[in-house]
């Protein structure tokens, strides 16, 4: 594996294999990763001929309280990881070359009302961010396929709307959340979780459980989501929102609607964590 830091040298790589007609896969990462992103990877080795990583802590989708002073840099391991799951080159940039004339000057891309929501609610300009970032990568790689969890189900979807939108020419596919063996979903910030609080994060996957089942049965969806919204709390949870929507365009799920999703963002001690699941009905 390939370690690069600079645009251009990306470019020089990736113009090689585009001239042997080669096909290239993007995985954009922060970093610190665990076994959810080495999922990513392995399906886009699959999928094409070369797969292409980012690690890249962008200062941009982060907002003035949360967490990007400290998140966990771990860069050495990361590689030896992304190496042994099969990527060719990995794209390791400092916010310099990102940004190369500061955020504040930056064009940005915004992604009207699906970023506006939900998470997008709770962290003012976060997928603003996030689109930005996505879309300059995909200018850089200018990948055939762009692999992403299903675990940030809005910013998948945030995502999708901006290639649509912009009519870009990647196909983006997501992969399905990889859990540990208590269902919590793997994050990067489960690190800042204790034995104890790792214990009670797990109840997040059993209230979706439990909510997929009432919701299939034909229950009051109001009356489903208040009922779980105080077990999270029971259990030690801060909840920032606990929601079913529409799964195809996150709009509120309407009586008629059958792709639904279960959608949860909530704090356990200081560490916000997000989950989702789909219900068919």
């Amino acid at each position: 594996m390939i370690t690069i830091h600079t645009i251009d040298e990306v470019r020089t790589h990736i113009r090689h294999w585009r001239q042997k007609g080669e096909t290239v896969a993007l995985v954009m990462t922060m970093g610190n990763l665990h076994q959810g992103h080495v999922s990513l990877i392995k399906a886009a080795a699959q999928k094409a001929d070369h797969v292409v990583a980012s690690i890249f802590v962008n200062p941009m989708q982060f907002g003035k309280n949360e967490d990007f002073d400290t998140y966990p840099k771990t860069l050495a391991v990361d590689q030896l990881a992304l190496s042994e799951a099969g990527t060719a080159l990995l794209f390791a940039p400092n916010a310099t070359t990102v940004y190369p004339n500061g955020m504040d000057t930056q064009t940005f891309v915004e992604v009207p009302r699906v970023s506006e929501e939900l998470c997008g609610a709770g962290r003012p300009g976060h997928f603003r961010g996030v689109a930005t970032v996505v879309c300059k990568f995909f200018n850089i790689i200018q990948p055939d396929f762009a692999f992403f969890g299903r675990k940030d189900f809005q910013q998948l979807l945030v995502i999708n709307t901006m290639v649509e939108d912009l009519s870009l020419p990647i196909e983006v596919i997501g992969v399905e959340t990889m859990r540990e063996a208590s269902g919590l979903a793997m994050s990067s910030r489960n690190g800042y979780l204790c034995s104890d609080q790792k214990q009670q994060a797990a109840s997040i996957k059993k209230v979706m459980d439990a909510m997929s089942i009432d919701i299939k049965q034909g229950k009051a969806l109001d009356a489903v989501t208040q009922e779980y919204l105080q077990t999270l709390i029971n259990t030690g949870f801060v909840p920032e929102y606990l929601e079913v929507r529409n799964a195809k365009n996150l709009y509120p799920a309407a009586d008629l609607d059958k792709e639904l999703v279960i959608l949860v963002a909530a704090k356990m001690g200081s560490t916000r964590l997000i989950d989702n699941q789909c219900v068919n009905r």
